[in-house]
């Protein structure tokens, strides 16, 4: 009688096929979950962000019923002469801005016909914001300069001598009376001029509606190669452009600026409401 045969036992695994797909499916995997947590922390920088400028928003209206004006832009330097030093700030007669980056550029004194006051940063130090960086810079979630700019310019001009909105003492005189005439936000940048949106259904807010504008650059930052809409928010200008986000494969390229903006209605609302103007 033959012996039955032994029992085999075979030991069977992956094939180099089936590793290959199993490794496919976690890698797939993997990136959904980094591309997931990469929204949710873009997402929370983005209300982050918002939030931050609401607050900066608050505090420059703040400043205003304590002072009797708007706060001037701050600026990283000094670009032209000539110079004064008043306390631990810098100014400039010749662009009438702070030097040190987180003041306002005058301190409450302000140099007969000093001229422009446009754009630069939040002046983080004179109105008390928060959130800095090292150098004492207001800053968003990415750690991006918050911007800052006022209106300059007013209607009647006759009636309504500059500075207005940043001058205590103008502001106190001309009251209620002048408008803003500077500051214009558009939805586009295409068609733009030097002073128009290039049409009225380009425009977002009008010169006489805004006093000044808070902003932040977004998680891109002040890139110049960044679209042509984003791009004319760097440009000096008076000319601002505002719109939902957009991707690098839009028209005018990628957006991402967020913005806030306080009306004239509202700000001298609030300077009424404080006893500070009739």
């Amino acid at each position: 009688m033959k012996r039955p045969p032994a029992d085999r036992r075979w030991i069977s695994g992956f094939s180099l096929v089936e590793l290959a797909i199993v490794l496919l499916i976690v890698g797939i995997l993997m990136l959904s979950l980094m591309y997931t947590l990469s929204a949710q922390v873009d997402q929370r920088n983005i209300d982050d962000t918002r939030r931050r400028l609401e607050q900066a928003r608050e505090l420059v209206l703040a400043f205003s019923t304590t002072n009797g004006r708007l706060p001037c832009p701050a600026r990283d330097r000094v670009t032209a002469a000539p110079v004064t030093v008043v306390g631990d700030e810098v100014w400039t007669n010749a662009i009438g801005c702070q030097g040190d980056g987180v003041n306002d550029y005058y301190g409450g004194v302000i140099a007969a016909g000093s001229p422009v006051v446009t754009g630069g940063f939040l002046p983080a130090r004179s109105v008390g914001f928060p959130h800095v960086d090292s150098n004492g810079f207001a800053v968003d979630a990415w750690g991006n300069r918050l911007r800052y700019a006022v209106a300059n310019l007013t209607t009647p001009a006759a009636s309504c001598p500059t500075p207005h909105f940043v001058y205590a003492i103008n502001l106190k005189q001309s009251g209620i009376g002048c408008q803003p005439n500077d500051l214009l936000i558009c939805k586009s940048a295409t068609g733009i001029t030097a002073a128009t949106c290039g049409g009225a259904a380009n425009q977002v807010m009008t010169t006489s509606l805004v006093v000044a504008i808070i902003y932040s650059t977004g998680k891109n930052g002040a890139q110049a190669a960044g679209g042509i809409d984003e791009a004319a928010n760097l440009d000096g200008n008076r000319i601002f452009v505002y719109h939902t986000p957009t991707p690098s494969t839009a028209a005018n390229g990628a957006f991402d600026d967020q913005f806030l903006w306080i009306t004239t209605g509202e700000f001298y609302g609030r300077l009424i409401s404080a006893g500070v103007l009739p």
